[in-house]
């Protein structure tokens, strides 16, 4: 029997975060990434290539004010990600930790609308048992007869972020053992020749030398699914924001294709048929730059209806600053209490009546408020659609969080106090240092990790450590998300379900103007020069 060749190239984006146009929300200015500049690469690939796959790894709902004005404005219009992805023709999509963000009504209204499947074989509907979107897996089958089994997973620790009404009803298994099970359903039973898994989470061990590169909580798996699961071709990855290609795990073919449509990552898969079936000969991995193409015409226009809708909106004043409130420098706002951090604590304090808030500076694209406030600086600074929870927590709680806060901090080689090295790899995560108010502390970098809070106070005298507090902060930290163990399962006082969104911006309307103040209830020593 002669040898029969088949290539297949599977295109992934991941972590789009509802980016389809290339430009900035804050400003207007120019941004070479987007749904719509992906959109000229998937083109070209099938142009070049005709056996394609096209799989979103998630997270594709959520993350621009764009799909914020859909989600909790005004949902009339087709959701502008899920058609943008209908006419591109992808073949499934996996839910992300995001797509929840919105809950269950909207997620499922975005299912429903969508012309591809969405996978997910570890996250089950309670009651059945079955997997909650129906569909674990797909089957292609390719010249030849070429059978390519393709299995979504999503990674479990959502349930230590999200709320719980959000995913009422679900439970999200763990994704390794999950995967052995359908893996060698797809082999023994389905008879695939190939199969690729697409799992949105990210990798928990350095990828050359398998030491572990973050906490090992199971968020990200992604090194232990290509160790401990065999059968598996090809691993799509997501939820980090990393942009990776060209590597193995275990012989398994990795790519990520970092977030925002900066990328989309290839796959180029290469099976040989002899007379016992076919054997897959080789496995290539890379990353096509958004940048090199031209926005496509045909997303821009089915997405333009809400993006104009949204923009007006985003225009909407709201209100005004008497001082300033602009942020110069992203580093300076977490060494030195800036007001706008105060503003976001003192607003959190007012609606919901507790004493002691904490809340963080999610990105170093924030730009404070100008002297007037529209709906476009709100959620240009507030990037995450958080609710706000009262829970009931201990005085060596607020410490030991406190400690955690610190840990974002390190001396660089010249003394000064930097970012560690932990909240820049695999992924920034300048969420997940919090600024408090309704305390007064002090964190020295220059002591050890755990030993940094070296003044701990309130209302003038030492925090007692078995004294209990009510303290607000957002829905994710309160679930105990960036590792913040100590606030797990805490008593909830008050749950407020509305976005902090809308509670700022009726906070602004409310009172028209508000003054940029900060009353240096915090600081951070321990630096050279400081």
């Amino acid at each position: 029997m002669s040898v029969t060749k088949c290539r297949v190239v599977i295109l992934e984006t991941s972590d789009l975060h509802g980016f389809i146009f290339p430009r900035s929300y804050a400003d207007h200015a120019e941004a070479r990434r987007g749904l719509a500049k992906v959109a000229g690469a998937v083109s070209l690939m099938r142009r070049e290539h005709p056996q394609t796959l096209l799989i979103d790894n998630g997270d594709c709902l959520q993350g621009t004010p764009l799909t914020y004005y859909h989600a909790r404005v005004n949902d009339k219009p087709n959701n502008p990600v899920v058609a943008c992805m209908n006419e591109l023709r992808y073949d499934a999509a996996v839910p992300g930790n995001h797509e929840f963000n919105y809950g269950l009504p909207y997620l499922q209204s975005a299912v429903r609308a969508s012309r591809f499947p969405w996978l997910s074989a570890n996250t089950v509907d309670i009651a059945t048992g079955k997997p909650y979107f129906g569909r674990p897996y797909l089957i292609r089958q390719f010249d030849g007869g070429l059978r390519v089994g393709l299995l979504g997973l999503t990674t479990s620790y959502i349930p230590n972020w999200e709320q719980p009404a959000h995913i009422a009803g679900i439970r999200f298994e763990d994704p390794v053992d999950t995967a052995r099970k359908w893996v060698d359903f797809l082999k023994q039973t389905e008879r695939v020749d190939a199969v690729i898994v697409s799992y949105h989470g990210g990798f928990e061990r350095d990828l050359q030398t398998g030491r572990p590169s973050e906490k090992l909580t199971g968020e990200n798996v992604g090194y232990a699914i290509c160790e401990n699961v065999p059968g598996i071709d090809v691993l799509l990855t997501g939820h980090q924001h990393r942009a990776i290609a060209g590597s193995r795990i275990n012989g398994v073919c990795i790519v990520q294709p970092a977030n925002e449509g900066r990328f989309l990552g290839k796959v180029t898969l290469t099976a040989e048929r002899h007379a016992d079936g076919w054997n897959i000969t080789e496995t290539q991995s890379e990353l096509i730059p958004a940048d090199r193409f031209e926005p496509d015409p045909a997303v821009l226009e089915i997405a333009g209806e809400v993006e104009a809708l949204a923009q007006t909106w985003l225009d909407q004043p709201i209100g005004f600053v008497e001082g300033s409130m602009a942020i110069d420098s992203h580093e300076d706002v977490r060494l030195r209490e800036h007001p706008l951090i105060e503003f976001i604590n003192r607003v959190q304090m007012d609606v919901s009546g507790a004493d002691i808030s904490n809340t963080a500076l999610f990105d170093n694209q924030s730009p404070g408020f100008g002297e007037r406030i529209t709906m476009r600086d709100i959620v240009a600074n507030y990037i995450y659609p958080n609710t706000l929870k009262v829970i009931r927590v201990s005085g060596r709680d607020i410490r030991a969080a406190l400690e955690q806060s610190a840990e974002y901090f390190e001396l660089g080689e010249d003394g000064r106090i930097t970012v560690s090295r932990a909240y820049l790899a695999p992924k920034p995560q300048h969420y997940n240092y919090d600024m408090w108010e309704g305390i007064d502390y002090v964190l020295d970098i220059s002591k050890p990790a755990g030993q940094r809070v070296t003044k701990l106070e309130r209302d003038g005298k030492p925090l007692d450590e078995n004294e209990q507090f009510e303290v607000v902060m957002n829905n994710y930290r309160a679930g105990g998300g960036g590792n913040f163990t100590m606030f797990q399962g805490k008593p909830v006082i008050k749950d407020i379900a509305k976005d902090m969104v809308e509670i700022l911006a009726d906070y602004i309307r409310e009172r028209r103007t508000i003054k940029a103040e900060a009353n240096g209830n915090w600081k951070i020593i321990g630096g050279a020069g400081r």
